[in-house]
């Protein structure tokens, strides 16, 4: 009989179901509840056990993982009647591992307070090659207690993990890294360009500029992308867009200028309203091919 805790997993996306893989494998007992069958039918297929409502889910857990697109949803999966806040037991942890606005997570810690429940945020960054790896850079907001309790957990999810704060931190991180994410993806994009238009062997100058101190994380994950023109999305653009809306917003409120972040956040919606928004946020590059007359 395991005696680890029992998990309970809202949320099987592209991010989701892979990370709760790795709970599975180690070890963890992992109940989940998702909108979509075949998201189910793969955590069962992966030895998880599947809740027909997120009360059924949350009932038992010792600690519920949230992973969903944005603050709407895990509005809609943690308030009334049917969600975590009224069906999980008083003591549980809430482990809110989507990337939302830091207010809708001190909203959410503060109102669980109220029920005896815990919360920290824990959004993550890596896409989906990160969470199926196991790598993820995990950044958290919350009480030192709730981290200690939750860090063997989030150590079979990432490498990189880090209590950054209060409450509402973790988002704060994790907005700042989705606008070095999206400033990097750009420049990468306009230097692809540049060289394919120059006539340069594009492979062989991503990888000496991998090598110095151009390189990056973001350009070693999808220089393949880049290549190949493969935009399969690790990460959609519309996820993107809506992180951009984070950022901006947050920077605003604090008086923090972000000339270069509000610029890309408009390239970004540009490709979402062209269409792509479906598309991994590589696929910035399109953006570019248009501006530089190229058809796409």
């Amino acid at each position: 009989m395991s005696t680890l805790p029992k998990i309970a997993w809202i949320g099987l996306g592209i991010m989701g179901s892979p990370m709760s893989e790795n709970l599975l494998k180690a070890g963890y007992p992992v109940t989940g509840f998702t909108l979509e069958q075949d998201k189910l039918d793969r955590l069962a297929q992966a030895g998880g056990t599947v809740a027909g409502s997120i009360a059924e889910a949350v009932e038992d857990a010792d600690v519920i993982i949230t992973m969903v697109p944005a603050s709407p949803q895990v509005e809609a999966i943690s308030y009334g009647p049917e969600g975590i806040l009224e069906n999980a037991r008083r003591g549980a942890l809430i482990v809110d591992m989507s990337s939302i606005t830091p207010q809708t997570s001190v909203d959410l810690a503060k109102n669980a307070a109220e029920k005896g429940i815990r919360v920290i945020d824990a959004p993550v960054s890596g896409g989906e090659a990160g969470a199926i790896e196991a790598v993820l850079s995990i950044m958290v907001g919350g009480e030192r207690a709730d981290f200690d309790e939750a860090l063997p957990i989030l150590e079979a999810l990432g490498k990189t993990i880090v209590l950054c704060g209060p409450h509402g931190s973790g988002q704060t991180v994790k907005a700042a890294n989705q606008l070095i994410v999206a400033v990097n993806i750009q420049a990468c994009a306009e230097a692809v360009v540049f060289l394919e238009k120059s006539g340069v062997d594009l492979a062989a100058a991503l990888d000496v500029l991998n090598g110095g101190l151009a390189g990056s994380t973001v350009l070693t994950r999808k220089k393949d992308n880049f290549l190949n023109r493969d935009f399969k999305p690790g990460f959609r653009i519309d996820l993107h867009h809506k992180d951009m809306g984070i950022v901006t917003d947050a920077a605003r409120n604090v008086g923090a200028a972000l000339p270069v972040g509000a610029v890309v956040a408009q390239l970004v919606a540009s490709l979402r309203a062209q269409g792509d928004g479906g598309l991994d946020h590589s696929a910035l590059l399109r953006a570019v091919e248009r501006l530089s007359g190229q058809q796409v």
